[in-house]
């Protein structure tokens, strides 16, 4: 099994595709990465207008470090095929799927993607916000070399389910955790979903804590106010730093002196852990370089 990639995602901003104001200020945030929204927040009759606006805010460029995706909307609406073929080379590095129920709706984003000449690094990230699509999300999530994350859509699911909108997400819990096992067992992203009060802080800090419990890699937001507290509760603890600069210690050290067994306070740690406290080290290291470079496009901004 492959150490997957260490990508920060820990605080992913939705930005309205309509609003000009929007995707320039979103040049300026310290986001791990941006979601540029045709779908929801764009009613429909600004619907090819934002495609527009999103697509000359790409070329302009100006986003770099941060990873940027596009969400389009359902294929089978009446924008939908033109927004993915548009997100295809726009310089975007991911297409966001709304709804994803099945493994086929990937594969044909994957094929449309290829029949618009996307280059091989566009990825896909598939939304799971339906009954059905938690249900599919192990297959969803291996389906196709171009999916790299799931994001879990927690508004649209808590209704789909008949549940009720709690700060505990009780009626999310299995959902969520569903959807971590299956990106976890295929090696991919998952994203926790948005917290709408954003007045609240209190609240939305306890839905990081518990999306970090889950095993979620970050949340998406729709406020940038909310960019500080998600950098803070999805990065690495101290404490897993300690842990894992220990680990490493005591992997160098065995391996130095020809022991296959690794001892650390006198309990055997195998190669899973040795994975992990080398992904947690890497993790870090990616968060202080996408840190850096960021606050450095911030003041030359």
């Amino acid at each position: 099994m492959t150490e997957p990639m260490a990508t920060p995602r820990r605080s992913v901003l939705v930005v309205a595709g309509g609003d000009a104001r929007a995707l320039a200020r979103a040049r300026t945030l310290p986001a791990d990465a941006l979601i540029l929204d045709l779908g929801d927040t764009v009613v429909p009759r600004a619907k090819t207008q934002a495609r527009t606006e999103v697509m000359s805010a790409l070329g302009a460029g100006g986003y770099a470090p941060r990873e940027c995706a596009v969400r389009i909307n359902g294929l089978e609406s009446a924008w939908g095929r033109d927004d993915l073929a548009a997100a295809a080379t726009s310089g975007a590095h991911a297409v966001v799927l709304p709804g994803v129920e099945s493994a086929a709706e990937v594969c044909r984003a994957a094929r449309l993607l290829d029949a618009a000449a996307a280059p091989p690094a566009v990825t896909l990230w598939a939304m799971i916000e339906t009954p059905r699509g938690v249900l599919h999300v192990e297959e969803i999530a291996g389906s196709n070399p171009r999916l790299d994350c799931l994001v879990l859509g927690t508004s649209e699911l808590t209704t789909n389910l008949r549940a009720r909108h709690t700060g505990e997400r009780r009626a999310l819990l299995t959902s969520g955790s569903l959807i971590v096992l299956a990106a976890r067992a295929a090696e991919i992203g998952a994203l926790d979903d948005i917290h709408f009060e954003v007045n609240d802080e209190k609240t939305f800090e306890a839905e990081c804590r518990q999306g970090r419990e889950l095993g979620f890699d970050g949340v998406t937001l729709m406020h940038p106010s909310q960019i500080s507290a998600a950098n803070r509760l999805f990065a690495p603890f101290d404490s897993e730093v300690d842990w894992a600069m220990r680990v490493m210690l005591a992997a160098e050290s065995a391996t130095a002196r020809g022991l296959e067994a690794v001892i650390l306070d006198g309990r055997l740690i195998d190669g899973r852990q040795v994975s992990e406290a080398k992904r947690v080290l890497a993790l870090l290291d990616a968060i202080r370089r996408l840190d850096r470079a960021t606050t450095e496009g911030l003041f030359s901004a």
